[in-house]
């Protein structure tokens, strides 16, 4: 007998729903049910939801088949809006949402890491402000934040678990804080789980698997499940910067280790390996500059990576199988070390592994991490008017 795809949770029907409508595919109760496989009264039941929630409204008349016309389904005017964050070491990304799942707006801030958490978080809380078109506090129709850190992420707690780049935020309550300062939902997550949420979501089904690497200064990635995102035990699936590579010998790791894939194959890593060769660079995007150039170390030394990377990721495709392997982050940016991480992933795959597998830039680019926020954030939001129905 054969396996049925597992039946989206309420969020995932309402969100459904939701994208349905805004592109016109169903825009009555009979061809969403239709079109979604559920019960009318199912489908009845989420649009009463969405609809008290101020997301769809339900007026005009469509063409009768035989009986009364159906009443016709829109997604409302603005009703209020998701404010999200992908932070950096250095910089934050911005993005404004409506509950539709719209990105209306970006902005990008310099922020640093090293500050500690309650003075970039209050930078943050700033920029949202001004993202959202508000003057001091106000930040009026908002339903909830979400917000990506570059390290292992609590999602339960709401903190960073073990961050080797940024030890002062180690147990910091960061949903608890944001919480207390907003006093609405706050989503907390790891930027690469979010990166993969946001482009899993606007590429590929709900039934398909994909894989996200953000490569920047760290690597990270997110691997996608069925349309799920997979976190593994101890939440950090994924986390690839930390494996142990040839190439890398004896190189010390942010982590205490020795010979990460991180030492080697990251932003940092590569600013690291030009300095000691006598180039003046500081940055991810100093190297993606003097590569842009043609600057032979620096060519060289991107291929390199991107060649080691792809090295790590082909043991991932072999095991997993997935549909889509993404990359996104500064250095996916660069075509040539995109090239280099798919030659050595087909090289290293078996063929059955590779027949149908897509390798190539995030569609949804810097965007990614932001969108994977809204998801969660309109997520949590559902999910909180469902029991009440």
């Amino acid at each position: 007998m054969r396996e049925q795809p597992p039946t989206p949770s309420i969020p995932g029907q309402s969100q459904q729903i939701i994208s349905l409508v805004a592109h016109g595919t169903a825009t009555t109760r009979a061809e969403l049910a239709k079109k979604m496989g559920l019960a009318p009264s199912t489908v009845s039941l989420r649009i009463a939801e969405l609809t008290e929630l101020g997301v769809l409204v339900e007026d005009g008349t469509g063409i009768s088949k035989g009986g009364r016309k159906p009443r016709l389904l829109r997604l409302a005017e603005d009703q209020g809006q998701i404010l999200t964050a992908d932070l950096g070491s250095r910089h934050a990304r911005l993005g404004r949402f409506s509950l539709t799942g719209t990105l209306l707006s970006t902005q990008t801030v310099q922020v640093s890491v090293e500050s500690g958490p309650e003075a970039t978080l209050n930078s943050i809380l700033q920029a949202w402000t001004d993202v959202a078109g508000g003057t001091g506090a106000d930040l009026s129709g908002l339903r909830g934040v979400g917000i990506g850190l570059p390290g292992p992420v609590d999602v339960g707690a709401g903190t960073v678990r073990l961050p080797s780049r940024m030890p002062e935020w180690a147990g910091f309550p960061i949903r608890e804080w944001l919480e207390e300062k907003i006093g609405l939902p706050v989503i907390v997550d790891n930027d690469a789980n979010l990166s993969a949420l946001g482009e899993h979501h606007a590429t590929l089904g709900p039934n398909q698997h994909s894989i996200t690497v953000k490569a920047g200064t760290a690597i990270g990635s997110g691997i996608i499940v069925g349309g799920q995102l997979h976190r593994g035990a101890t939440g950090a699936a994924g986390d690839v910067t930390h494996t142990r590579v040839a190439a890398a010998m004896d190189e010390p790791c942010t982590c205490g280790n020795m010979g990460c894939l991180e030492t080697i194959a990251s932003g940092a890593g590569l600013v690291r390996r030009l300095r000691r060769q006598g180039l003046d660079v500081s940055t991810t995007a100093d190297v993606l500059e003097l590569v842009h150039r043609a600057e032979p170390l620096a060519t060289t030394a991107l291929r390199t990576a991107g060649t080691h990377l792809g090295e790590v990721l082909a043991t991932i495709v072999n095991f997993f199988n997935p549909d889509s392997l993404y990359l996104t982050g500064h250095m996916a940016s660069s075509e040539m070390f995109i090239a280099a991480v798919r030659s050595r992933v087909y090289e290293g795959c078996h063929p059955l592994m590779t027949q149908n597998l897509h390798i190539g830039a995030a569609s949804t680019g810097q965007d990614s991490g932001l969108r994977g926020a809204a998801h969660l954030v309109l997520n949590r939001v559902l999910s909180d008017i469902g029991p009440h129905r």
